[in-house]
């Protein structure tokens, strides 16, 4: 009898890790994204949380894709510097607003070594979207910019899917 008991209390807690775990899932958002310039393409997809903060914006938790066809790695942690693009931290947030992402923008690596922020600003001519590209050899400090970083505008659009 006291195997039967401790058979059905096992039973019930991995029923229980089933549904937290699958209501977990289900509280993510999906946003299918993408960025252009001259010689930049750029797309993939981005997980957020389910609930915006309190100006719209969605906390992204994962990112995939690709730029210029080398794999994106992951995400640069939330209010961490993109290698060599110190100290501008990253608070990888994203709305369904015009303005999409924040002055901060969204920070991610790429399987070569480099890195990326892309973010909104109307401090720079012209205001729009922008892409802070940091290559290999990196050097720590926006004022040491290497041979192949760059700062350009692109145009940048994210929607969000549909949940199945």
């Amino acid at each position: 009898m006291k195997n039967l008991s401790l058979f059905f209390l096992t039973l019930g807690m991995f029923i229980s890790g089933l549904i937290v775990t699958s209501t977990q899932a289900a509280l993510a958002l999906t946003f299918r994204w993408s960025y252009s310039a001259p010689g930049i393409a750029a797309s993939g997809t981005l997980t957020t949380e389910d609930s915006p903060d309190e100006a719209g914006f969605f906390l992204v938790t994962d990112i995939t894709g690709t730029r210029n066809g080398e794999t994106i790695t992951g995400l640069v942690e939330t209010g961490t510097s993109v290698p060599g693009n110190e100290p501008f931290e990253v608070d990888n947030l994203i709305s369904l607003h015009s303005e999409q992402l924040t002055i901060h923008g969204i920070g991610y690596g790429i399987s070569d070594g480099s890195f990326v922020n892309i973010f909104f600003t109307d401090s720079l001519e012209p205001p729009g979207y922008y892409e802070f590209f940091s290559a290999p050899p990196i050097m720590p400090g926006y004022e040491n910019l290497g041979p192949d970083d760059t700062e350009l505008p692109v145009s940048f659009s994210a929607s969000r899917e549909a949940r199945i």
